[in-house]
């Protein structure tokens, strides 16, 4: 979770102790005091114990910050925000040993537990992020598909996870906060396939793509967004560079290239400057590469390692399964009175309130330009939880009435402000299963239980009961809707006693007036929740006769019937959908509940992207963003 106060000693402004001393327990300390990368073990030929450390910000040689339980080379590292993560060595003998130590002290390493499987030859790097630290492949003279995982804030041994598409060593591990790569690697013969695994489920890695080339011992590391793959065997020494996207499959792309030629190495980064340390050039060497990830370009000289040394393991504690969620922008909730960035174009975060499931007063966010899991924002009251619809403008976000039971009840909240709803208002009457719209200045709250034709409204800079609008031109609950800066649209829906809709309708937000006929969805359907840019709005998902994936779209400016998008990448209805002038995200959903996050770029056409994951699964709750297409 992004931290909301700082340390004690590093605060300024008016403070209430308290909340430093809760934050510092709860949520950890901002800001962190450095990035580090460690490099253990290794040989130079003989086997080494020594773990050195970098502060990644700040190029030069590493500083030794301790030793490994034993000596040894060809494991795998990952890590949490504290701890750095050691396995499977070569100590000679191949061992099933875990070990870890603390990034923010210096020391020896302590014994964790063990692997399931005995192996080394992993490679340098490994996946994971806060939860998880995930291992895969390895050899013990026969080769493994094993993935394993640990948790990396207990102590315990590994859990099996699944297996590789092929058996191989030597290989090349990294990922973001989602989703874990496995790249390249040796059985039979030198490979180029790419393996993913998503870090929160389990199971057998699926297909991602390709390298460039076929390629072994390569050094991997990873950003929020890109997985990359640094120099490397295939067979002789490369300097090549390459990297992936990690939001989409596809084959790796050419990057740039190390200052030399050497594999067998140490991957690590900070999510923003990857690393290449160690490895053999030909002989051991104490190289430490740097290059820039959101960039490509070749890679400078960063500092050299305290010893010279091939296949030490390495790790961060802030490597790219990690950097979603360690920094602290956009600025939210905090005393600091940073602005958050909000309106057009600019605004970033996405409020999903409400749930079918079993915590229906949880209230989330996602910083909807990344990519990554959503974040605690708050709770509704007591008594409101989901079927709710909502609108906002770039600083307030609005959430009217609930099922279960139906509601008159308006609550709000600020995006600048973390915590729970307060009240705002009622409609002119109780019901549920309706929605929201908005553009900057107004809500409308459309049609719900009975079926209802009803529209009310409130200017959203004040608080108090909503105004009649007009009239919905049919009579529907469970519908989708959404507004531009001048026109909303609203979606089918239900009608009694069970009948499906497909009509499309819309109204102008400045005025006051009932709604008029647009054009029909692709489908007759109930909830296909919708967000908008300027210019498209689009459904997605909703229920026919079974869980639907049909994305959908309409230009606003126009009437006429939806055309086809694309699809989500799980089949459901009721997902929390929102969005900015440039993504769609649909988050969670219900029957069966899941707690995927999807999203897709409005102004294209395809199918949907995985985005991350929800707290916990369920869907039909509202979602908002202070950025979505109807600000101006």
């Amino acid at each position: 979770m992004a931290n909301s106060y700082p340390r004690r000693d590093q605060a300024s402004g008016v403070w209430k102790i308290n909340q430093i001393t809760k934050n510092i327990k709860d949520q950890g300390t901002w800001p962190k005091s450095s990035c580090r990368g460690l490099f253990g073990g290794g040989e130079n030929p003989s086997l080494s114990n020594v773990i050195d450390f970098i502060t990644i910000e700040s190029a030069g040689n590493a500083t030794n910050f301790g030793d490994l339980t034993s000596a040894g080379a060809d494991g795998g590292g990952c890590g949490s925000y504290t701890r750095a993560i050691f396995w499977g060595l070569r100590t000679p003998g191949i061992t099933n040993e875990i070990q870890y130590t603390q990034f923010d002290s210096t020391g020896n390493c302590a014994d964790f537990g063990n692997l399931v499987q005995a192996r080394s030859y992993t490679g340098g790097g490994g996946g994971g992020n806060n939860t998880r630290s995930i291992m895969a492949g390895g050899s013990n003279g026969s080769q493994y598909d094993n993935i394993e995982f640990i948790n990396p804030a207990s102590v315990g041994n590994a859990t099996d996870f699944g297996n590789l598409q092929q058996a191989k060593y030597s290989i090349g591990t990294t990922s973001n906060n989602t989703r874990c790569v496995i790249g390249g690697g040796y059985h039979p013969g030198i490979r180029d396939e790419i393996d993913f695994v998503e870090i929160a489920s389990t199971g057998n890695a699926k297909d991602f793509g390709n390298l460039t080339s076929t390629i072994q011992q390569t050094m991997a590391a990873a950003s929020p967004t890109r997985a990359f793959w640094a120099g490397g065997s295939a067979p002789g020494l490369v300097n090549t560079i390459q990297y992936v996207n990690l939001g989409s499959l596809g084959d790796a792309i050419n990057f740039g290239d190390l200052t030399a030629s050497y594999a067998r190495g140490a991957g690590t980064s900070d999510g923003r400057i990857g690393i290449a340390a160690g490895g053999i050039d030909p002989s051991a060497t104490n190289i430490i590469n740097q290059y820039n990830m959101t960039t490509t370009g070749n890679a400078t000289d960063f500092g050299d390692l305290t010893v010279a040394r091939a296949r030490p393991g390495g790790t961060s504690n802030n490597h790219g399964g990690l950097a979603f969620d360690n920094p602290r922008a956009p600025e939210l909730y905090s005393p600091t009175g940073k602005v958050v960035p909000a309106g057009l174009n600019v605004g970033d975060i996405g409020i999903s309130a409400g749930c079918d499931a079993n915590d229906t007063s949880r209230v989330e966010f996602i910083q909807i330009s990344t990519l990554g899991n959503s974040i605690d924002f708050g709770s509704l009251p007591s008594g409101q939880s989901y079927q709710m619809g909502a609108g906002g403008s770039s600083t307030r976000a609005i959430y009217g009435a609930q099922a279960s039971p139906s509601s008159n009840g308006n609550t709000y909240i600020e995006y600048a402000t973390k915590g729970n709803t307060a009240f705002f208002g009622d409609l002119s009457s109780s019901r549920s299963q309706g929605d929201a719209l908005s553009n900057s200045t107004r809500i409308i709250y459309i049609g719900g239980s009975g079926p209802s034709n009803v529209m009310d409204y409130n200017t959203i800079t004040t608080l108090g009961n909503a105004a009649d609008f007009g009239d919905l031109n049919y009579s529907s609950r469970l519908i989708g809707a959404t507004g531009g800066q001048t026109r909303g649209m609203v979606f089918g829906g239900m009608n009694e006693p069970s009948t499906m809709l497909n009509n499309i309708s819309y109204l102008t937000i400045g005025s006051t007036g009932n709604a008029l006929d647009f054009g029909d969805l692709t489908e007759a359907k109930n909830r296909p929740y919708a967000t908008n840019s300027t210019t498209r709005a689009i459904t997605m998902g909703g229920y026919p006769n079974s869980n639907s994936n049909v994305i959908a779209y309409n230009t606003i400016a126009s009437t006429g019937n939806q055309i086809d998008f694309g699809d989500l990448t799980v089949g459901r209805f009721g997902a929390n959908v929102t969005g900015t002038d440039v993504r769609g995200v649909a988050m969670g959903g219900a029957s069966p509940s899941v707690n995927t996050i999807d999203y897709v770029t409005i102004a294209s056409t395809g199918n949907a992207t995985d985005f991350g994951d929800m707290t916990q699964a369920g869907g039909q709750g509202s979602a908002i963003s202070n950025g979505h297409g109807g600000l101006s």
